[in-house]
This record gives structure tokens, C-alpha cells and sequence, in this order.
């Protein structure tokens, strides 16, 4: 639950902050499609350096981007081992071949790591580290196999295979990785850095179009501003409610099949109920001031765009359109 930034507003005082919230809404769809139009790694290592200057300009905390990133590492690790495994070269192209083997030994030793892990990972803070120093040490006992120099007669070696990993691997991986990186990034500086409100009233203002077809736009604003607004809201009930939950004797990382059931049991009861807590005080906080579901509303900062607003717009613009031209061209 700590690991989760999506949503939760930090104020600053950056040229960022004062960007137009209709603009920087349309801004993070064009460079979404910016991301997924460039056309190889050398374009994307561009646009990482790139976006590292942006937003060192933003003077935003960079613990605060760092942290939506630890959600998805074991993604980006899964990513990486798919990707060298699977996309395969020529032999020109090949970087490293490692010679594994499976037999008796490594695979009991394989399981030692493994249980060695589950059963230690609570006392350990950096758990994604200690996890990538475990899958190290067990591929080096797959690859490094440390019974071949014993002439054992129970040594027992089932299978010997070769991992190649090929050029075409280390870029795709690498490619797809930045990818992933920067759409957490720019997503996350349109969040941190923009209110709830100002988000509610961008989202209404570019789809007020669609209002000539009878779509409430206010109300699907609303929703979408109420459910941004919520996430960082939840996610702390939940931290709150898993503390409590502890110091009662409940562990989450432990005990079986059924003895989980009942912990998420006992997690979901209490935040279901906080829930709907939550949104009767909202609702009756609406009503109060006078909210009404469909009514025409006034807005007491009126959204207007100033010059940094098209600065901006040209200068997203132009990577959108050397991006098309850098497509055309190696095509």
C-alpha cells in the first residue's frame, strides 16, 4: 500500500503547477501516443533524457515518482527475463550464451532459496532487492553448477540446456522497460502536480463537446475527479485498518490457503464499511452546498489559457511530429 502514489496531489509552485489542467490533460494523451509511436531505442533513451530534464525542471520530489514505480518492479523484472529469454537473433547477434543444467542438487538447493525467502522477507525492508539477490544466487547454482567437480555417483544432472541471450533481447527488453517507465512518469507528474478539482474541471471542459448529444459531462467529470480523489483516501484507511489488524496478531504474509481468506476477509468487511461511510459524508456534504446532479454549475476560477499554456502546447507538438517523421524514415 505504500508503494501507490497515483492520485495523491503534492503542492509546489513549479511552472507545472501552473500549467492549464484542460492542457495538461490533452498534454499526457499526446505524449502516451508519443511513447507508443517512437520507433526504436535509441528515440526512447531520447525521450527518457528528455523527460529526466522536464521534470527536474518541475522541482517535484522524485521519492514521490520513485514510489508509484515499486508497484510495477516485479512487472519490469518479468518484462526483462521474457523478453532476453524469448526474442532470439543470429549468431552474429549473440551476446552470451550460459550453459545451465538442472539435477538433483540445484533443484534442493533452489528450494532452500526459495523457502529461505518466504520465511525472512517480513524482517527485511528492501524486499524487490532481497528478491533479486535470491533469483541471483539461484541462477548461478542452475548456471555455475558447484557438483561437477565431484565424481559422486548420486550427482545427478537431469537436463543441460543453453540460455542465449541476443542483442535483439537486450534492446527489445530494454525498449519496452523505458516504455513502461515513462508512462508511470508522465502520469504521475499530471497527478501530483494538478488538484482533484482542477482535474474534475479540465475532464468537463474537453469533453463539453459531447453535451450537444445529451451525454452529462459534469456528472462523468464528477466521477472520475471523485474516484482520482479516493484512491490516496482508501489506500491510507486500508494502511490504517492492516496496522490495527497487526497489533491484534494477524499477519498478511503468512499462514495458509484458508487463514488468508479470513485476513482479506477481515480486511474487506471493515473497508467496505469505511466506504460507504465515506460517500454518505460526501454526499451530504454536496447537498449542503447545494450540489445538484445535472444542474448548471459556476466555477469561481474560469479556466483560461495564458502563453506558457501554448509554449507548452508547441513544444509537445513538435515531439509528436518528430516522432512521425522519425516513423516514416526508418520505415
Amino acid at each position: 500500500m505504500n508503494n501507490i502514489s497515483f492520485g495523491q496531489y503534492v503542492p509546489g509552485n513549479s511552472w507545472i503547477y501552473k500549467l492549464d489542467p484542460r492542457l495538461k490533460i490533452l498534454l499526457t494523451i499526446v505524449l502516451i501516443v508519443v511513447i507508443f509511436l517512437i520507433p526504436n531505442i535509441w528515440g526512447m533513451l531520447i525521450a527518457l533524457g528528455t523527460f529526466a530534464l522536464i521534470f527536474i525542471s518541475t522541482r517535484i520530489p522524485v521519492l514521490k515518482v520513485l514510489s508509484g514505480i515499486k508497484g510495477v518492479l516485479f512487472l519490469l523484472l518479468f518484462t526483462l527475463v521474457l523478453q532476453l529469454a524469448y526474442t532470439k537473433g543470429t549468431s552474429q547477434t549473440l551476446l552470451y550464451t550460459f550453459h545451465m543444467s538442472i539435477g538433483l542438487w540445484q533443484l534442493l538447493i533452489c528450494l532452500g532459496l526459495l523457502m529461505i525467502y518466504f520465511f525472512t522477507k517480513k524482517y527485511i525492508k528492501f524486499k524487490f532487492l532481497y528478491l533479486l539477490v535470491i533469483l541471483f544466487l539461484g541462477f548461478n547454482i542452475l548456471w555455475n553448477n558447484p557438483f561437477e567437480k565431484f565424481s559422486w555417483d548420486f550427482n545427478l544432472i537431469w537436463t543441460n540446456f543453453d540460455f542465449d541471450v541476443y542483442q535483439e533481447g537486450a534492446i527489445k527488453s530494454g525498449f519496452i522497460l523505458i516504455r513502461i517507465l515513462l508512462m508511470i512518469g508522465i502520469t504521475s507528474l499530471l497527478t501530483i502536480s494538478t488538484m482533484s478539482t482542477d482535474i474534475n474541471n479540465g475532464i468537463e471542459a474537453i469533453l463539453s463537446p459531447l453535451k450537444l448529444i445529451k451525454i452529462p459531462v459534469g456528472v462523468f467529470a464528477m466521477l472520475i475527479s471523485l474516484t482520482l480523489r479516493f484512491i490516496p483516501t482508501l489506500i491510507s484507511e486500508t494502511r490504517k485498518i492492516m496496522n490495527a489488524q497487526a497489533s491484534r496478531g494477524v499477519d498478511f504474509n503468512e499462514g495458509n490457503l484458508k487463514d488468508k481468506i479470513n485476513q482479506i476477509i477481515s480486511l474487506l468487511v471493515p473497508m467496505f464499511v469505511i466506504s460507504f461511510k465515506r460517500a454518505e459524508d460526501l454526499s451530504n456534504a454536496m447537498e449542503a452546498r447545494g450540489y445538484i446532479i445535472g444542474a448548471k454549475r459556476t466555477k469561481i476560477d474560469e479556466l483560461k489559457l495564458r502563453w506558457r499554456d501554448y509554449l507548452c502546447l508547441i513544444i509537445v507538438l513538435g515531439f509528436l511530429g518528430v516522432t512521425i517523421w522519425s516513423m516514416i524514415y526508418y520505415a
